[in-house]
């Protein structure tokens, strides 16, 4: 049973020093980096498939990926994983847990959905602590910024075309998708924007939160949320927020879609 296996992997990754997720010749990318830590550890080439492709600069807490040998040899337990291949890898990227699945499971087709989680401020001067973790802006925001900008996350929730919320040049043809929860906190200064969706268009979470900061600063009503959604223009909805405060927070699996044996 266990040749007809593979890992599935959690990994967490500082994205500040990685020109995103998907291996580039020349780059310095997530995939790049654990494929060769694999074969490190696992002596043969190890083929290393992702959940998505993140952008040069954004972070992953929870980014899940299969690991599989070209010998098919799961020599070592997946409890002990983690450790295992943490003495070829870099501070800045580690898996944190891992299980075994059919080889018909593929991370990124079998996903149900996603949660990212964007953290910005508004201090008067940057916080050197939070450099390229946080989007820090020192503009102004409204007394009521908050209470605004959850007022404004709350209508991106729903099944809807979110065209003007992608970043122009995407080739997706079918731009429709669920928000199925968006919400704005404050923790110690900090703001978050957390979102879940069945999937995202290419920059989706960081217009999404340019959009917020317009609310927070503004320049936009937090009303005019629906009538940009149903524009469908991107120039209509505010900037796309930079990489450094975007994370991917959890991705989301049925249990039965572990068991598939094949695609």
């Amino acid at each position: 049973m266990v040749e007809t296996m593979k890992y599935l992997c959690e990994v967490s990754y500082v994205g500040t020093h990685f020109h995103g997720f998907q291996a580039q010749k020349n780059k310095r990318t997530v995939q790049g980096v654990l494929t060769d830590a694999a074969a490190r550890v696992f002596g043969v080439p190890c083929a290393i498939t992702g959940c998505s492709r993140t952008d040069s600069g954004v972070h992953a807490k929870a980014f899940c990926l299969t690991l599989d040998p070209a010998d098919k040899n799961l020599h070592i337990p997946t409890d002990k994983l983690p450790r295992a291949m943490a003495v070829a890898l870099p501070p800045d990227l580690s898996i944190r847990a891992a299980r075994l699945v059919e080889d018909g499971f593929h991370p990124r087709y079998d996903a149900k959905g996603k949660e990212y989680t964007y953290y910005f401020s508004h201090f008067p001067v940057n916080d050197p602590f939070l450099v390229d973790r946080v989007w820090q802006i020192r503009y102004p925001f409204l007394p009521d910024a908050l209470e605004k900008m959850r007022q404004a996350a709350e209508a991106f929730c729903g099944r809807q075309d979110f065209s003007a919320f992608m970043s122009q040049g995407s080739p997706v043809k079918d731009t429709v998708r669920t928000v199925k929860s968006a919400r704005v906190d404050l923790e110690e200064g900090i703001f978050a924007f957390r979102v879940i969706a069945d999937g995202f268009l290419y920059n989706m979470v960081r217009i999404m939160t340019g959009t917020l900061v317009s609310v927070a600063l503004g320049r936009l009503q937090a009303q005019k949320i629906p009538e940009i959604i149903a524009s469908g223009i991107r120039a209509s909805a505010g900037e796309t927020a930079p990489p450094e405060g975007l994370y991917l927070s959890r991705v989301f699996y049925d249990e039965k879609d572990f068991a598939k044996k094949t695609r």
